[in-house]
């Protein structure tokens, strides 16, 4: 069977990996059957061939979660759609004092809100 996954280049702590379509048997670094492109994880820059990696996948080749990733945002030309997470992770005090402040916030509306009611 046939996988499309990636292949690790690049020095120690600073991976670049190319996108390679090879049989599952193969060991990681093994010759492959094509070169699809290549992706930096830390500059976030990628190259694909996407109409060569479908026409692999609808052949019946397999490709690993994070090919899959790769090739669903990639764009027509071949670049990576990356999109910035937002969102922002708070420590645990941080989330502690946060719910805190809701909490009494929502138990000051349903003061006001009984007080108007009273009225």
């Amino acid at each position: 069977m046939l996988k499309i996954r990636l292949k690790r280049l690049g020095a120690k702590k600073n991976p670049t990996y190319r996108i390679i379509v090879i049989n599952s048997t193969t060991k990681r670094e093994g010759r492959p059957v094509q070169e699809l492109g290549h992706y930096n994880p830390k500059t976030k820059v990628m190259k694909l061939d996407k109409v060569s990696a479908l026409e692999w996948v609808k052949k019946g080749a397999q490709p690993t979660e994070t090919v899959a990733y790769l090739i669903k945002n990639c764009n027509d030309d071949g670049t990576l759609n990356y999109v910035k997470k937002e969102t922002v992770k708070l420590s645990k005090k941080a989330q502690a004092k946060a719910q805190a402040e809701a909490e009494a916030k929502a138990q000051a509306e349903a003061e006001a809100a009984q007080a108007t009611e009273e009225a």
